[in-house]
């Protein structure tokens, strides 16, 4: 049995593994949830080949409340072929982080001045709160340089919105805003939109988003795509982490925010003068749901947005399939973009000019989600309805 084929078979008895808690769960068992621990988790070395596949995982925010789920996302992105370094950080905690603020500096700091090898990809745990602590204990310039010249990929959204905008203002380096280790990568049930517009674009030097939604604009705009959460966003204002991008297209999108709290926090950008400078701002999802002005029960999304597009003058579009849902494309941060309408009166954004991922060294389609009875079969069990696919978007919320 060669050692691809022993990955697959002990990434399937994690699964099933996983798949088999649920259920008991699912029919009533009294077992209480794992508990972060700070013991070492189980150390899976596949081999690398020539560092296209080395991966290293950091945690800025917040800790990982299921050590197995860590455990599941390794599993799947080594039979997926990569060598996944500092696996550690992924249970680790301290008070609600995970980690110390020198702990989880060091996920990147180690990188910045050389103590580790650079990864071809730097693999964020989960959002939450914690990234602003640890900005001064980075040195940002020497981390873009070094990943710059190793081409390596970030991956994170949410609270790790921090980490990518202070990499980008002072690094002057890119990253993906994309699925993340344990918030999509140790699901029960992966989203199989998610891992394949992670596999397609983090392998493909230029990439498409296509939004079909009506707008109200004509728009023809050209710059750096940059951005991420909003309140991380409007924290940053005024301090030395963030991106000075004149003539740029702004993406933001957000969760459990109620519209006034939501327009607060894009008024402190319109103030800062950043929203002026941009030639677009595009939305991403805000998850609206049942939420509802406390003050106005009237005063909606729609009513910030109208508010937001008069004051800054700019174009402002709404529903790019990006943020705290299942569902979600992967693109870079930080990257050339171009954006124009399209016939149908939606609206498209081509980006170019980032690091791409080698498929020919990875096993990219193994992360394909197959149906849990699957796996479950394979290990003599039958896994979770497939309807029961568990949600991380309420753990990452802000």
């Amino acid at each position: 049995m060669d050692a691809r084929q022993q990955n697959r078979r002990s990434f399937l008895r994690a699964s099933a593994a996983f798949a088999g808690a649920g259920l008991l769960q699912a029919c009533g068992s009294t077992q209480q949830p794992s508990v972060p621990t700070t013991s070492s988790p189980k150390i899976i070395r596949p081999s690398t080949n020539n560092n296209l596949n080395s991966m290293r995982i950091f945690a800025c925010s917040g800790f990982g409340e299921s050590t197995s789920r860590s455990e599941l996302a390794v599993q799947r992105l080594t039979v997926a072929g990569f060598a996944v370094s500092n696996q550690q950080a992924s249970v680790r905690r301290y008070q609600r982080f995970a980690g110390s603020d020198a702990e989880r500096a060091a996920d990147l700091q180690e990188v910045a001045v050389g103590r580790v090898p650079v990864p071809k990809v730097l693999m964020g745990l989960r959002g939450g709160y914690g990234a602003m602590r640890i900005l001064p204990l980075v040195n940002w310039s020497a981390l873009g340089a070094r990943m710059r010249e190793q081409g390596t990929l970030l991956f994170g959204y949410s609270d790790v919105t921090a980490v990518q905008l202070a990499l980008l203002a002072q690094g002057q380096m890119c990253s993906f805003a994309g699925p993340m280790l344990y918030s999509e990568f140790g699901k029960p049930q992966m989203s199989e939109f998610t891992t394949r517009s992670f596999i397609d674009n983090s392998c493909n030097a230029a990439m498409s988003v296509t939004v079909a939604a009506m707008q109200n604009y004509q728009v023809q705009a050209e710059g750096i795509l940059w951005g991420g959460n909003l309140s991380v966003l409007s924290a940053l204002v005024g301090s030395p982490y963030m991106p000075q991008v004149d003539g740029g297209i702004l993406f933001i999108e957000d969760v459990g925010e109620q519209p006034y709290r939501i327009e607060r926090m894009l008024q402190t950008l319109y103030l800062s003068g950043i929203l002026g400078r941009q030639q677009a701002i595009v939305l991403g999802s805000f998850r609206m749901g049942s939420i509802r002005d406390v003050y106005d029960s009237s005063y909606t999304f729609n009513s910030v947005v109208q508010t937001m597009a008069r004051l800054a003058k700019v174009p402002v579009l709404t529903g790019f399939p990006f943020g705290h849902v299942a569902d979600k494309v992967t693109f870079p941060l930080g990257a050339r973009a171009s954006l124009h309408s399209t016939s149908d009166g939606g609206y498209q954004i081509d980006f170019r000019d980032y690091p791409v991922l080698n498929a020919s060294v990875l096993a990219l389609n193994t992360l394909i989600p197959q149906p849990p009875a699957v796996e479950g079969l394979l290990n003599g069990i039958v896994g979770a309805p497939a309807n029961e696919t568990p949600s991380s978007e309420t753990e990452d919320a802000m």
